[in-house]
């Protein structure tokens, strides 16, 4: 798919409404000229004192905490985590603005496609509720229903989940969406009926479970036995709306929560995921009847700093923690692990049938309750103290020939490591654990794994930057863009001194030469990360407030008037030369030169200082 055009970004950037937009994340009130609100970046919302603002007329925001700053482009590329091409999309579709690529086509160019994605959602969204009024309504539910009672689930949770029931006939289904006027086609690429028997629905007799995206619309079926013979758990087919590997079961009631925390609780499946949800975690979802993979977690890191693992305590729930460990690693996620039925489980006056162990928290809800689930999930161990436990169980370590396997179990981990100090420590923890020698560890691991380079600690922060007459000029440049056409005709680049005054000054330059509008086109094009803070603090602070071109129009005087200054200094010391060098006294023209000069700057300078720009 080709780019977004130009014309689109700065659609956006001028049709958006700054304040609607961060409010979606932050609470916001009105002082002095700006907007103030506890900043999302690098307090979690929980700072005491608002250090977070937002200009609407500018539509760029700035903490003065943490120095996080930019457009409000940027503002949604951080919260959730997007590209900037996927943040673009999403303001435009929030404003209504015609999405237009670089080859001139619009994303709305293809409505055949626009059309049965619409129909899919519609469709999905009516059979959610059919499943659920079966459920709470129909005498043909009963039975899902009593099943689902007696796990301890509420009936708030089956509203809330939206918890459902197919009927046994497995006509029924395309019967009723045919007389909904749904067509045959997209009853065939809905996945939900037999690709055989086109009119056999996929769900029969099984207690459903709607599968929604981030906002909320239905885009799949999870369904669950309730008797007879057949699979414990099946899923919908992949559609044009539903990609199994790239969804999360309950991801749009969860995601608030995963907002305020940074947090999530993984579990392995749908009635545990109810199960924490009724006990208070409202942050808890799962993967879809697979393990978790790389584009689940590189969705969650765009909320959630840690993962907090729930899986059950059975060899195979166990197996999936250790894979979905190293997934978070590999995705910048720390995470821990909760494991029911060990360590910190409580006692109640009920307890699972006779041989039965509480494996998962569905279990516990069950037996126990809401309470006794929510307090077993304030028992966590960090995600390497889990693997040393594990592989302590996996191999026997009285032998160097399992202290190796065990050690060797741990590699796959350290490997993913991005800190040199944490790595160092976890070889100290596994030495100390396996009752094996350090140094012996780390040369197995080092023949394994070879060629890492050290990391080196950071050199110290740079200086802080101080505002100058250029700076100054060309931050007022930047957040007035329009001025920049009117500012390149009357200032060059080699005009400019100030290092990073020149940075800024080039980077607007190739955005102007590329016709690429906006704040955020500049600040990308800034390799310095204090000088992007800079500018954008400046930026949003009330220092340009007034009239911009006036202020543009009196930082351009003052630069003329300093480098005519400048121009001054540099004929005073060639005269000087000129009159104590014998060698060079003679050179009358080039005196009589300095001095005509020299009164025509003075003029000039005259002139600047009584001109009312």
């Amino acid at each position: 798919m080709s780019r977004i055009a130009q014309s689109t970004i700065q659609e956006v950037e001028r049709k958006l409404d700054a304040l609607a937009v961060v409010e979606d994340y932050v609470r916001l009130e009105k002082k002095g000229g700006r907007y103030w609100g506890r900043c999302p970046f690098h307090s979690g919302g929980q700072e005491r004192t608002p250090s977070f603002t937002v200009d609407p007329d500018k539509k760029m925001y700035y903490c003065f905490g943490c120095h996080e700053g930019g457009s409000i482009i940027k503002f949604i590329m951080e919260m959730d985590k997007l590209s900037f091409p996927e943040a673009v999309e999403t303001l435009a579709r929030r404003f209504g603005i015609e999405i237009i690529r670089e080859n001139g086509i619009a994303d709305a160019a293809d409505p055949e496609k626009n059309s049965r994605i619409e129909g899919l959602a519609e469709l999905y969204r009516g059979v959610s509720v059919s499943f659920h009024y079966f459920l709470t309504k129909k005498s043909e539910g009963t039975t899902a229903k009593r099943y689902i009672i007696s796990r301890g689930i509420s009936q708030e949770m089956i509203d809330r989940f939206k918890l459902g029931y197919s009927p046994e006939d497995r006509l029924w289904l395309y019967g009723f969406l045919t007389k909904k006027g749904f067509s045959p086609p997209l009853l065939a690429a809905s996945g939900l009926f037999s690709e055989r028997y086109p009119q056999s629905s996929f769900f029969s007799g099984r207690l459903m479970f709607p599968i929604a995206d981030r906002q909320g619309r239905v885009v799949a079926f999870g369904g669950r036995i309730i008797s007879g013979e057949g699979p414990k758990y099946i899923n919908s087919r992949e559609t044009e709306i539903y990609h199994k590997g790239q969804t999360l079961f309950a991801i749009d009631l969860a995601l608030p929560e995963i907002r305020r925390t940074k947090t999530a609780y993984l579990a392995e499946g749908y009635m545990d995921v109810i199960a924490l949800h009724q006990a208070g975690i409202t942050n808890a979802l799962a993967p879809l009847g697979t393990a978790f993979t790389d584009d689940q977690a590189k969705l969650l890191s765009r909320w959630a700093d840690r993962i907090n693992l729930v899986f059950d305590s059975d060899e195979a729930g166990q197996n999936a923690a250790v894979k979905a460990i190293l997934t978070c690693r590999k995705n910048g996620l720390a995470c821990s692990v909760a494991v029911p039925g060990g360590e910190g489980s409580q006692k109640g006056e009920n307890e699972p049938p006779e041989g039965e162990i509480f494996k998962d928290p569905a279990d516990i809800l069950k037996y126990q309750g809401p309470d006794a689930l929510q307090k077993q999930m304030q028992y966590l161990i960090l995600d390497f103290e889990y693997l040393i436990s594990r592989s302590r169980r996996l191999f026997d370590i009285s032998g160097s020939e399992g202290k190796a396997k065990a050690a060797a179990f741990l590699f796959p981990y350290l490997e993913l490591l991005d800190s040199e100090v944490s790595r160092d420590a976890c070889f100290g923890a596994a030495a100390d654990a396996l009752g094996a020698d350090r140094a012996a560890i780390l040369n197995d691991y080092s023949r394994r794994y070879t060629g890492r380079t050290t990391s080196r600690p950071e050199g110290d922060s740079p200086k802080p930057l101080q505002m100058n007459d250029e700076l100054g000029l060309l931050t007022l440049i930047m957040v007035n863009s329009g001025l920049y056409p009117l500012f390149r005709k009357a200032i060059g680049i080699e005009e400019i001194e100030d290092r990073a005054a020149k940075e800024l000054f080039i980077a607007m330059e190739e955005c102007y030469v590329r016709e690429e509008g906006g704040v955020d086109a500049i600040l990308s094009r800034i390799s310095s990360v204090p000088l992007r803070n800079f500018v954008v603090s400046k930026g949003i602070s009330r220092e340009f407030a007034g009239n911009p071109e006036q202020l543009m129009n009196d930082g351009i005087k003052r630069l003329n008037q300093k480098k005519l200054r400048r121009r001054l200094s540099e004929i005073a010391a060639e005269l000087h030369g000129l009159e104590h060098n014998p060698s060079v006294q003679r050179q009358e023209d080039r005196l009589d030169e300095l001095l005509t000069e020299k009164m025509h700057i003075d003029t000039e300078l005259r002139r600047l200082k009584e001109a009312k720009v």
